[in-house]
């Protein structure tokens, strides 16, 4: 499935996502994204290659706008969030004496931030790493909610000065999961509410009201 920009008024817009499994008739109707798969791994080098393309070829997009499931043990599932900040909980060099989640020589915190924020939208922290985080998993993990490949596109965006807006369903995290249903579950009820969502998106875009 191909992608496509999507012009809003006099901005462009490139949708990104993980899993085909996410992108319902609700946004169907609206949207074509980037599927990047799934993992911080596949996410870079989907829109690294995809945003050097447009570069050479045409002109980048004005956003970047990640759409999608996440899991927390504490926000309301089905409901969305975006995300204020990202951080990268795979990243673990403390026993050299770096910060855990610093990644070593590069000037940057453990947590970044992501604008522009979206006006009526709750905000949420988010943790991106490439593991299925479940149970007593959050435990260990201080930001609301999780993911794998926010933090990804974030790092892709500020190399091409880019902002990202990341929105997310929270698709599991009540209970333990349980198998692949435990997670597609509720995704139907995220698409229509993204879809809603994204139609309030690109009504601030267009009235340049981020």
């Amino acid at each position: 499935m191909s992608y496509k920009i999507k012009p809003i008024g006099a901005h462009s817009v490139l949708y990104v996502m993980a899993a085909d499994a996410e992108y319902g008739p609700h946004l169907q109707k609206t949207i074509s994204p980037l599927f990047t798969g799934v993992g911080p791994v596949e996410a870079a080098i989907a829109l690294t290659r995809t945003l050097g393309d447009l570069a050479a070829k045409t002109s980048l997009p004005d956003f970047v706008i990640s759409l999608g499931s996440a899991g927390s043990r504490d926000l309301t599932q089905t409901h969305i969030y975006q995300a204020s900040s990202v951080s990268y909980r795979d990243m673990d060099a403390s026993l050299l004496g770096f910060e855990k989640g610093t990644t070593p020589f590069l000037d940057l915190p453990a947590e970044l931030n992501l604008s522009p924020q979206l006006p009526g939208v709750p905000k949420a922290t988010l943790s991106t790493g490439a593991n299925i985080i479940s149970g007593t998993d959050y435990d260990a993990i201080s930001a609301q909610m999780v993911d794998m490949e926010t933090y990804a596109l974030k790092r892709v965006c500020q190399t091409f000065n880019l902002p990202l807006i990341a929105l997310r369903g929270i698709s599991d995290g009540s209970h333990d999961l349980d198998g692949l249903l435990s997670w597609t579950q509720y995704l139907h009820i995220i698409d229509e509410k993204l879809a809603i969502a994204v139609t309030h998106l690109e009504e601030n875009i267009r009235n340049n009201e981020l």
